[in-house]
């Protein structure tokens, strides 16, 4: 399903935006002349300094247009086609009129959008709570889930029947949440009274910030236009000092939506928010009133979630899409972001072979890619950093005689580029670890200059759909050297960099320079693509850089020279077919599976028949325990006889710290494990049976000195495991 521009700046810690201030109509005079001075800097600064080098002519003008309305009306169920219509004039005029401060275009839109909206809100609480009293939930109602490609209406009749729909699918949405009739119209008064307050209350600033943004992020997702509100959250949000959760929010079609966790933060240790979750309530301390923010402004419920230390904070969130939405309340315990809970963790894992022998696999667990830049920039020798913390770990888990090591990256949003290129050093001996490509086509490879000692025992790196930015240098530089495999997921592939320019009114920011592999490939948009394959955790049309409007493309440059340390080639195929065996009975593996498939939805319609969701709904909940139990029925555990017993268990479960590596129930791990001691010993084998050049590279030696072919039969074709995960 195709995502809905995303009209915010993503703020690490918690997030912010919206403009202050009370105004009634902003027609263009009311733009300050710093807003216009900075609209044309805007359009200076993307045409010679984005990446992309676009040209800001008709095509991208009449994209502004349609973005910008878009943005506006997502739901295309205000404005109306005689109204695009008398807009259409502007379509592809607006790239002459930005650059010549003119703004009016924007203001027009807006008037006449708030002019349809207002009505529509003011007529429906006028007739409350006749509005909703008069709703009828037994016809064969449905609503279009995503409106982005409909039709505007056609006349006011055709809008009001839309606004009518939209009505019911929030009472439904709510009384599926287990909402009283009265607490629905209590929440659904409050909401629209809200809106209207936020529609009238809107000024030049806010409209500027919106048609700023339809702007710079059709360059792409990551060039933002920040107001000078937003960027001074920013600027604070990126220190990691707020008291909050530890989340990135973004504001999405009237909902705030978690884009993802921050590593080691109160959420992510809590273990109940997800990446994709909505947050519709906030409630503070044990029992707070629960405050409904749909159509709230995003710095408005950051707000609400922001709090002291040691508070708490309560978010009611829906989770899933279509009939599949679900409604869960979440207790967590605000807290600062502290260096000390992201610092990588090790841990063994003895892996069983054949003849009664066990392969010690090693684990480091790398939540983010941190420094300590304050006490970096005193002087002190002893300042924390992700390669310095993981070399320590590196000698103590030596001096235990691992037989290899699996690098943990899964939701490892990225973090310091300098230490994914030092984290690299300490796994090969010399070389390139990323190529950097500025807009002006200059490319600089940097790595590690001289050679040095260097870790030479086997080496998995476990990656997922999370694992981005400076994860994806560090697994595609570890894959280009042929150093070690790569295992899990399909990365995110966020492969671009950005910087804050400063402007008249605001700061913009804006993607200058891109990634690329050593081998020349960009790990924009495709991610790194893993040598095994894990079942997926999430969902690749949900989460994602492909996912995301007008994101950069995969492309590819001149590789840079590199080693090549390993040949996994001639034994990938066994690699695999030994992996499938092992999961293809595997009952954790195999409820994941399913849990993703029944979470996939192809639904473009909604119902708004109550008897018709409440089937879905209950068909769903049976599903789900059944997939639960036949789990617990293939590991001989007790089933369960409710989904409120599943959601008490799956709630127990969760709120297990999961930054801590839990070596007992983590199966994706395990089968990490394996997956390098299978390597291990088909490597061995291979040397042993048949010379080849790779055999006496400093890391084959390592790994035929700890004798790993030993765990296996001498014809590793017919290899086999033990199915114990």
């Amino acid at each position: 399903m195709k995502k809905l521009p995303q009209i915010t700046a993503i703020l690490a810690s918690l997030v912010l935006l919206s403009g202050p201030g009370l105004s009634s109509t902003p027609p263009s005079s009311q733009f300050s002349k710093k807003q216009i001075y900075t609209s044309t800097a805007i359009v200076n600064q993307l045409t010679y300094w984005h990446y992309s080098k676009r040209s800001f002519n008709n095509r991208l003008s009449s994209q502004l247009f349609d973005s910008f309305l878009t943005n506006l009306d997502p739901r295309r169920h205000a404005l109306l086609t005689s109204d695009i219509q008398q807009l259409e004039k502007h379509r592809n005029k607006l790239d002459n009129q930005i650059k010549k401060g003119d703004l009016s275009f924007s203001a027009q839109a807006f008037s006449l959008y708030r002019k349809r909206m207002q009505h529509q809100l003011e007529k429906t609480l006028k007739d409350w709570p006749s509005a909703i009293k008069q709703l009828d939930f037994t016809k064969n109602d449905r609503i279009l889930i995503d409106r982005e490609d409909a039709a505007w209406p056609k006349n006011q009749q055709e809008a009001d029947a839309l606004w009518q729909k939209n009505i019911k699918a929030m009472v439904l949405n709510l009384e599926m949440s287990d909402k009283s009739d009265k607490e629905v119209t209590n929440i659904l008064k409050k909401r629209l009274q809200r809106q209207l307050k936020n529609l009238v209350e809107k000024d030049s600033d806010d409209v500027f910030q919106i048609y700023m943004n339809s702007l710079s992020m059709l360059y792409d997702p990551h060039t933002n236009y920040l107001s000078p509100q937003t960027a001074e959250n920013f600027n604070i949000n990126m220190s990691l000092k707020l008291q909050g959760i530890g989340a990135v929010l973004q504001h999405k079609d009237e909902e705030v939506n978690v884009v993802r966790l921050i590593a080691g933060g109160p959420a992510d240790k809590q273990g109940e928010l997800w990446p994709n979750d909505r947050i519709v309530a906030v409630g503070q301390g044990s029992s707070g009133e629960m405050v409904d923010v749909f159509g709230w402004e995003l710095d408005d419920v950051v707000g609400l979630i922001r709090g002291n230390p040691k508070s708490t904070v309560r978010l009611e969130i829906m989770r899933g899409s279509g009939s599949s939405t679900k409604s869960h309340l979440i207790k967590i315990v605000r807290d600062n972001v502290k260096l000390e809970d992201q610092s990588a963790q090790k841990a063994i894992i003895n892996v069983p072979g054949n003849n009664s022998t066990k392969s010690k696999i090693g684990v480091i667990k790398i939540p983010t890619f941190y420094m300590d830049f304050d006490a970096y920039r005193r002087g002190d020798r002893n300042y924390k950093s992700t390669t310095r913390d993981v070399r320590k770990l590196i000698d103590e888990l030596k001096q235990e005689s691992i037989d290899g090591l699996v690098i943990d990256l899964r939701d490892n949003g990225g973090g310091s580029l300098r230490e994914a290129q030092e984290l690299t050093s300490l796994f090969i001996e010399h070389g390139p670890v990323v190529q950097i490509r500025q807009s002006n086509n200059s490319v600089t490879p940097d790595g590690k200059r001289l050679k040095s000692k260097y870790y030479t025992g086997a080496l998995v790196v476990l990656i997922d759909r999370l694992s981005a930015s400076a994860s994806e240098i560090f697994a595609a530089a570890i894959q280009d050297y042929n150093r070690g495999l790569v295992v899990g997921d399909q990365s995110y592939g966020k492969g671009t960099v950005q910087a804050l320019k400063e402007l008249p009114y605001g700061d913009l920011k804006i993607t200058e320079s891109k990634f690329y592999r050593v081998s020349g490939e960009s790990t924009q948009h495709r991610g790194v693509i893993p040598d095994v394959s894990l079942p997926p955790l999430y969902d690749k049309e949900e989460i994602g850089e492909s996912t995301q409007d007008h994101a950069l493309k995969w492309d590819k440059i001149s590789s840079a020279p590199h080693s090549k340390y390993l040949n996994f080639k001639p034994i990938l195929p066994t690699l695999k077919q030994l992996h499938e065996q092992r999961i293809k009975m595997n009952p954790d593996f195999i409820f994941q599976k399913s849990i993703l498939a029944l979470r996939q939805t192809d639904e473009k319609y909604l119902s708004l028949n109550k008897s018709v969701r409440k089937a879905k709904n209950k068909k769903r909940d049976a599903e789900l325990l059944n997939i639960e139990n036949t789990r617990r029925r293939s590991k001989n555990e007790k089933l369960l006889s409710s989904i409120a017993q599943l959601e008490e268990e799956e709630s127990k479960e969760l709120k297990k710290d999961r930054t801590k590596i839990n070596t007992k129930k983590d199966f994706y791990l395990k089968e990490a494990a394996y997956i390098l001691a299978d390597s291990n010993a088909l490597l061995s084998e291979r040397c042993r049976s048949k010379e080849a050049p790779h055999c006496q590279h400093p890391v084959m030696r390592h790994i035929l000195n700890k004798k790993s072919g030993n765990l296996f039969k001498q014809d590793f074709n017919q290899l086999t495991r033990p199915n114990t995960l």
